[in-house]
């Protein structure tokens, strides 16, 4: 194994950070009577003032302190329960307004059962780096109540000395908001918006479509260069309704706007697809599992359309018996492409291996890990799903390979993996 360099620093599950979030009860009414979401309303609006001032200074009192701009939150679910009960004609003071909508609100943990596998990037911001420093945006799968999982995100700066210091986390988190879809966008994609006065640190992206209900999972960023010279950042990651998955692409220029959009093809009805950071030859590429026990190649014209690929890798050595699969985005070093893999053996043990293809022709493997570069550790093997170190996505920093990962479905650790150690076990 490489001389790898793990860092201190844990990311671990935490059930203090809340955010929020809509309560959804039943519009309809069951039977003849009025449905649950028209008696509350009808209740709060047969208060009176004081009464009403009352009851929201209550749960002021109880939730205010806790959130960020929980006022605005109320208010903006208040104009959404209007909409649909026809109240918008009412002459109603803030205060019952923002007691109807904290009716339909519930503070929700996102973090509580887990925080796992994450990916990195740069930064679109790099003002003021030292030379040989970089700021970075990292994802992550934070799983809360009813294990949904949301997308989170955390800020860090790796330095010139080859460590890696993560930015003060606020001590609010807020959701990313939705907006209405207009009639000229694709079907399925749903633009959100991160608040102009929320930190990237703070914000946290919850499932918004009925196919996304149950989960966004295992986003993969890649910061993508197109041919005529923009960057986006664009990240893959699995939607999940609580019966089935389908692939899902988030895109972004700047971390404050965010586009969710299905992606269309034979190959989006799998898990775990992977976004090359440029077109090759001309075309998009991916690498994804279509068996769910090989690793493709996947080419396209569109960055949304993705049909079946050629197979490239599938498991040899015996870390990797059960099944392979990618661990982010490949990484362009002047050798080839860096592929991170992870593989299944025995006791359903996950290790992280790597792959090196060719640049011009990606479909060509021309080296392969024998050993793991990383595998479970005493120190690392208990959580949620034990013997599992995951990663999606890492990133070239100088002469080093910098790898928060997954640590047993539970929690993220960090380690640094030098290039020319890690060159040097593929054969």
């Amino acid at each position: 194994m490489p001389a790898i360099k793990t860092l201190p620093l844990r990311l671990n599950a935490d059930p203090s950070r809340v955010v929020v979030r809509p309560f959804h009860l039943g519009w309809h009414a069951n039977g003849s009577g009025p449905s649950r979401t028209e008696r509350i309303v009808a209740a709060v609006l047969a208060m009176s003032e004081h009464e009403t001032q009352k009851q929201l200074a209550h749960v002021l009192t109880d939730f205010e302190a806790r959130h960020w701009q929980t006022r605005r939150v109320f208010m903006t679910r208040y104009a959404e329960i209007a909409a649909v009960l026809k109240l918008e004609d009412r002459q109603l003071s803030d205060a019952r307004c923002q007691l109807i909508g904290a009716y339909f609100c519930h503070e929700y943990s996102y973090a509580a059962a887990a925080l796992m596998n994450p990916s990195v990037v740069p930064h679109p911001d790099q003002s003021g780096m030292p030379r040989d420093s970089c700021r970075i945006v990292m994802s992550l799968r934070a799983v809360g109540e009813g294990h949904i999982s949301s997308i989170a995100f955390r800020e860090g700066i790796i330095t010139h000395g080859g460590d890696f210091q993560l930015a003060t986390e606020p001590p609010f988190a807020t959701a990313a908001d939705a907006q209405e879809a207009e009639d000229h966008i694709p079907e399925g994609q749903v633009t959100i918006f991160r608040h102009k006065d929320s930190t990237l640190s703070g914000t946290v992206i919850f499932p918004i479509t009925d196919a996304q209900a149950n989960g966004l999972e295992d986003l993969r960023l890649v910061e993508f260069h197109h041919e005529d010279g923009r960057k986006e950042w664009l990240g893959t990651y699995t939607a999940y309704n609580g019966r089935q998955i389908q692939s899902e692409m988030m895109r972004t220029s700047d971390f404050r706007t965010f586009d969710l959009l299905p992606l269309t093809g034979s190959a989006a009805r799998n898990k775990g697809m992977a976004l090359f950071s440029r077109q090759v030859n001309g075309k998009y590429m991916m690498i994804g599992r279509q068996d769910g026990e090989n690793l493709y190649l996947i080419t396209s014209d569109s960055l949304t359309d993705w049909g079946e690929g050629v197979q490239i890798l599938t498991p040899q050595y015996p870390w990797e018996l059960v099944q392979i699969g990618n661990c982010g985005a490949p990484i362009e070093l002047d050798e080839g492409w860096l592929l991170l893999t992870h593989g299944v053996g025995a006791m359903r043990e996950y290790s992280i291996g790597a792959a090196l293809l060719d640049k011009d022709d990606p479909s060509k493997v021309l080296r392969r890990c024998k050993e793991p570069i990383l595998k479970a550790s005493e120190d690392n093997r208990e959580g949620y799903v034990p013997n599992v170190v995951y990663t999606c996505g890492a990133m070239k920093h100088g002469n080093n390979i910098f790898m928060p990962y997954g640590v047993a479905d539970s929690s993220v650790a960090f380690a640094f993996v030098p290039i020319e150690e890690m060159l040097a076990l593929m054969e």
